[in-house]
């Protein structure tokens, strides 16, 4: 079994060299002078030493880190990951710990009881979207005196799902979404638009007589309207890109996911029903919070494939759809 806590040695401050130094001065000057009280300082001294390195290494021992990542966490975004710091010391406190991940800010602890344990977040970023592995924490310790850094590793094997970067609305191909909307779908049903007119028939409502009309004809005319077709919306992303052999390609790539990712986000938010199409597969019409999830952690493992000369959907579905390709350039609906 792997052990839990890793030690990382014990490292000498920029105090810590300045004391060490002054010791050694303080030490000569004993020797040479053979003056008892500067060898009552020197031992001071050394006795501040040995103090020093055995308090930091024990204030790092017995530590348990647990942390609980966010619900939600997108590439270039900054998020907050919750931690839980536990002395399983029953004697002695722990003080002046700094906690860090390995990557991004660290955040002090100031003090642990006995048998304690302190809570806090810590806000972290990822530059890219996919798997985001916590595999340490890093703790370590100046205390008492500052003069050596005492560190430990605490072994956390989580991981996390980035979500591809979302642009402001404003930006790129989900500026364009706004044309697509509730459209007539030329049969009779409940809508706004008017279909036909026709004769008042028994079972009609009365609501939908056009009394105008009627008037001017001398019998009731009923009034037809137009079922409106739900709002939806097809997000086809060609991901048959081949290799990406250099950076540029790379970052086309990058910006045609988190294109489609603030598409669907954002149509999402608003109520429309979205599909996602891939050469990967197809994630079919549907809507709500889990739907929108659905979409992003397919996004956000989306992988480029080997170039395929089939087109992706039918170039004759005339389906409301965001088209997302490399060839064209940029994103293009």
């Amino acid at each position: 079994m792997a052990r839990r806590t890793v030690p990382e040695g014990i490292r000498l401050t920029k105090v810590g060299a300045w004391f060490i130094a002054v010791t050694l001065v303080v030490g000569v000057a004993a020797a040479n002078t053979g003056n008892n009280a500067l060898y009552l300082v020197e031992s001071l001294l050394l006795a501040t030493l040995v103090l020093s390195g055995l308090t930091s290494r024990r204030n790092v021992r017995r530590l348990r880190v647990e942390i609980e990542p966010p619900s939600e966490a997108y590439a270039n975004q900054p998020f907050e990951v919750e931690f839980r710091v536990v002395n399983a010391d029953r004697l002695f406190a722990r003080r002046l710990l700094v906690l860090g991940f390995g990557t991004g800010p660290e955040t002090l602890v100031p003090h642990l009881v006995r048998k304690g344990e302190h809570r806090g977040r810590l806000e972290l970023l990822a530059s890219r979207r996919g798997r985001f592995e916590l595999p340490w924490a890093h703790l370590h310790s100046h205390f008492p005196f500052g003069l050596f850094r005492k560190g430990v590793r605490v072994r956390l094997d989580r991981e996390m799902l980035i979500f591809p970067e979302i642009f402001p609305a404003a930006r790129g191909a989900a500026s364009r979404l706004g044309r697509f909307g509730d459209r007539a779908s030329r049969r009779r049903g409940w809508g706004h638009e008017l279909l036909s007119l026709r004769r008042f028939q028994v079972g009609d409502d009365f609501r939908s007589i056009h009394w105008k009309q009627s008037a001017k004809l001398g019998e009731l005319v009923f009034m037809e309207r137009e079922a409106e077709q739900g709002r939806r919306l097809s997000i086809a992303l060609d991901n048959a890109v081949g290799e990406l052999a250099d950076r540029r390609r790379e970052l086309r790539f990058e910006r045609l996911v988190s294109e489609a990712a603030t598409a669907a986000h954002d149509s999402l938010r608003r109520g429309y029903e979205v599909e996602l199409i891939t050469r990967n597969g197809r994630v079919p019409f549907g809507s709500g919070p889990s739907h929108r999830l659905r979409i992003l952690r397919e996004l956000a493992l989306l992988a480029p494939t080997d170039r395929c000369r089939e087109p992706l959907v039918p170039l004759s579905d005339r389906r409301p759809r965001l088209r997302l390709g490399m060839e064209a350039g940029v994103a293009k609906p």
